[in-house]
C-alpha cells in the first residue's frame, strides 16, 4: 500500500444514487462499505468525511428565508445522520467505526479530540467525522482538509462521479481532457474547481496531497490507495 493513513471525501448525494424518493440508497452505501473493507482489511488506517447535500443543501436556506448561519448548522446535522448511517453499514459489514462530531451530542457520537481520534485509527477502528468543524461558513471540503492534516493523513482522497479532474465539464463536453497530475500552483492557474478555496490553500500549505478519483468504479479505492493511476494526483 502506498498510503498507510487516508481520509476520504465522500459527497452527501453519492449516498442517494439515482434514487428519486428517497435520501439513502442501501445499493451505494453496500458498495462503498465493500469499498472501504477492502481497504481497511488490507491494513490502511481510513477516516471518512461525508457531506450532508442529500438532505440538506446550505442554499436551501436562502429560499426558505433561513439566515446563512442557522442553515449551516442544519446542513452539519444533515452530514451526522449521513454519518450514522455509514457507520451502522459498516458494523453490519463487520468493521469496528467511531463517529466523532464537531458538535456536541453524547448519545449520538463522540465529540472530536484530535488524539482520541488518532488512537481509534491506530486501533483499527474506521473514524467518521461528522458535524464539520462545528462552525459556519465552511464546508465539508475544509473539514475533509482539516481534519485530514490534524491527524496527519498521507492524502485527501475525493471520490466523485468522475474519474479525475478535467479542463472542462466532461459531462457537458466530449472533448474534455483528463489530467493524470496537476500541482497545486497549476490547479489554482488553471481555475480548476477541486476545492473550495479554504481546503485548497490549507492542503497545498501543509503540502498534503489530493487525489480526485470515481468512487463509483469497483476496485477504484484500492486501486488508488496502492498508488495506481486512477484519478488525478494533485500535489
Amino acid at each position: 500500500m502506498k498510503y498507510k493513513r487516508i481520509l476520504l471525501k465522500l459527497s452527501g448525494e453519492s449516498l442517494q444514487g439515482n434514487s428519486k424518493t428517497t435520501n439513502l440508497d442501501p445499493e451505494v452505501l453496500e458498495q462503498y462499505v465493500a469499498e472501504i473493507k477492502a481497504v481497511r482489511d488490507a491494513g490502511v488506517e481510513i477516516a471518512i468525511v461525508i457531506g450532508g447535500g442529500n438532505i440538506f443543501r446550505g442554499g436551501q436556506a436562502d429560499a426558505l428565508g433561513i439566515e446563512r448561519v442557522q442553515g449551516d448548522y442544519m446542513g452539519m446535522l444533515a452530514t451526522v445522520i449521513n454519518g450514522m448511517a455509514l457507520q451502522g453499514a459498516m458494523e453490519r459489514a463487520g468493521m469496528y467505526t467511531r463517529l466523532m462530531s464537531g458538535i456536541k451530542m453524547e448519545q449520538v457520537c463522540e465529540p472530536f479530540i484530535r488524539r482520541r481520534a488518532i488512537r481509534h485509527l491506530e486501533k483499527g477502528r474506521v473514524v467518521i467525522f461528522g458535524a464539520g468543524i462545528g462552525n459556519p461558513y465552511f464546508t465539508t471540503d475544509s473539514t475533509a482538509s482539516l481534519r485530514a492534516i490534524e491527524i496527519q493523513a498521507d492524502v485527501v482522497l475525493k471520490g466523485t462521479r468522475v474519474d479525475g479532474v478535467y479542463d472542462k465539464d466532461p459531462e457537458k463536453f466530449e472533448n474534455a481532457s483528463r489530467f493524470s497530475k496537476l500541482s497545486f500552483m497549476e490547479a489554482y492557474e488553471k481555475n480548476l474547481n477541486i476545492m473550495d478555496m479554504t481546503a485548497f490553500t490549507l492542503c497545498m500549505e501543509n503540502k498534503l496531497p489530493i487525489i480526485v478519483f470515481d468512487m463509483n468504479k469497483k476496485g477504484n479505492l484500492m486501486s488508488v490507495v496502492q498508488g495506481q493511476e486512477a484519478g488525478t494526483l494533485i500535489s
